[in-house]
């Protein structure tokens, strides 16, 4: 069996590290799809009018969770990129995936968790299901 180099490394640590990013965008497309369904599902809940605020105990879960997968997404790329860059130069942080380590290493160069939150991707659709439950809580009050 002929002796690894360098690159044979480098090449096993970029597919685990997009294994990884992979992972995180599946997860990131499952929680949105969570999200309406879980809210929607309360808002069709009949019974008291009070009972719509409900939806917004799985927006918020939701929402912060596709906010830590999509900054823990973005702390991988950061890693992708180094190791692209840098690991045939260096052996330091060899295999190493933690997710605490990548914060220290790349946690200043991502949006913080609430900047990720406010991002583009998921202000938008957050903030939609957000009006959604709004007008539904609208509607149950004052339209009968």
């Amino acid at each position: 069996m002929p002796k690894k180099t360098a690159s044979d490394y480098l090449f096993e640590e970029l597919r685990l590290v997009q294994g990884v990013i992979n992972r995180m965008g599946t997860n990131s497309f499952l929680i949105k799809g969570w999200a309406i369904t879980l809210v929607v599902a309360t808002l069709l809940i009949r019974g008291n009018t009070y009972q719509y605020f409900i939806a917004f105990l799985p927006w918020l879960m939701f929402w912060y969770l596709d906010s830590y997968f999509l900054r823990l997404e973005r702390l991988y790329l950061k890693l992708f990129t180094w190791l692209r860059e840098n690991r045939l130069k260096s052996r330091e942080f060899l295999f190493d995936m933690d997710s605490q380590s990548l914060e220290k290493r790349f946690g200043k160069d991502v949006d913080c968790l609430g900047q990720t939150m406010f991002s583009k991707t998921l202000g938008i659709f957050y903030l939609l299901l957000f009006a959604i439950i709004v007008a539904a809580i609208f509607i149950g009050f004052f339209v009968k």
